[in-house]
């Protein structure tokens, strides 16, 4: 099994090579899905989040008002450090579960993206940045996700730099291009990916 770690600042793409990478055939662990699934409603992890930061932070059914949550921690890095701290674990214990159940000779692609703001490069055999100049990552945020500029910066601001990530990749896709280009090489990332999975079978 090869463990990869795929991350990239938001809004530089890192879905659209996670959906390439499972077209190819990797098995992938998406921390952002099981984040959500750990928060669900009726989970020791959702009441756990109110218990931190009061029922305001959640929506009328019971479930996790996420812009709320996300308004009141990405402001605030203490809150912010609350909350990893609750959720992290939970994502973690998941994940191992996950991966436990992926066939021997996998690529299994975990999906973190604060891989660098959390230290975690050294859980995986390979990392893979999801690259994109801050440029581009405000203007998809913008035009795709329809946040406001200030939002947007602010998100980007409370993640690692460009700088940061780059210093921990094994590979970096880069996706300042047009989505056939960024397809191929996704393609030969993978060829390489399972080469140094067979290698690691050896």
């Amino acid at each position: 099994m090869l463990k990869v770690g795929l991350t990239g600042g938001i809004g530089a793409g890192k879905s659209e090579v996670s959906r390439l990478l499972v077209e190819c055939g990797a098995v992938l662990i998406d921390a952002d899905r099981i984040a959500r699934e750990v928060v669900a409603p009726g989970t020791p992890g959702l009441a756990a989040v109110a218990d931190a930061f009061g029922a305001g932070v959640l929506a009328p059914d019971g479930s996790l008002d996420r812009p709320k949550l996300g308004s009141v921690v990405f402001a605030d890095p203490e809150k912010l450090a609350v909350l990893n701290a609750i959720v992290h674990p939970l994502v973690g214990a998941r994940s191992r579960e996950l991966e436990a159940a992926a066939p021997e000779d996998a690529v299994v692609v975990h999906d973190v993206p604060l891989l660098a703001e959390n230290a975690l490069a050294p859980l995986y055999d390979v990392v893979v940045v999801v690259d994109a100049s801050p440029a581009t990552q405000l203007d998809r945020l913008v035009r795709l996700r329809g946040m406001t500029e200030e939002d947007a910066r602010a998100r980007m601001a409370a993640q690692a730099t460009r700088d940061k990530r780059l210093e921990i990749a094994d590979i970096v896709i880069d996706n300042d291009v047009d989505l056939p280009r960024l397809e191929r090489s996704v393609r030969d990332v993978w060829v390489d990916l399972v080469r140094r999975a067979q290698r690691s079978q050896e």
